[in-house]
């Protein structure tokens, strides 16, 4: 049989244990925690074409296509009136590419594929 002292202390011992292990598990999940909470990084504009550097290509922005008055003839020649859109602001620094799931079917791979033959079709400045 086991003495009260040799009871005691091997209680002690396993509560220490236990709130030692129960210490890590929480830390172990606020750290997880923390980690899930990270914010996603701001995605990276759309690169400029190098061999098309004289005007925006289809994978500028939309305001970039807007600026250039070239450019602009042919958003309008395909998306009239897109610089007039009442949520402009809020596309404007987006691709055609990034738009098109948001425009209900307005803007379709065909009609990005038309613009961009006819903004490579641009002769350079």
């Amino acid at each position: 049989m086991m003495s009260r002292k040799a009871i005691n202390f091997r209680l002690s011992t396993e509560i220490s244990m236990t709130k030692t292990l129960f210490a890590a598990a929480a830390a172990s999940l606020l750290l997880t925690g923390a980690a899930s909470a990270q914010t996603a990084p701001v995605t990276a504009p759309a690169p400029e074409h190098e061999n098309h550097a004289a005007h925006p290509t289809i994978d500028s922005s939309i305001e970039a296509l807007i600026a250039d008055p070239a450019t602009k003839a042919v958003l309008d020649k395909h998306l009239p009136g897109i610089a007039q859109h009442p949520a402009y602001g809020q596309f404007k620094s987006m691709t055609l590419r990034q738009v098109a799931p948001y425009s209900g079917g307005n803007i379709t791979d065909a009609k990005i594929a038309a613009i961009d033959t006819d903004l490579k079709a641009l002769p350079a400045e």
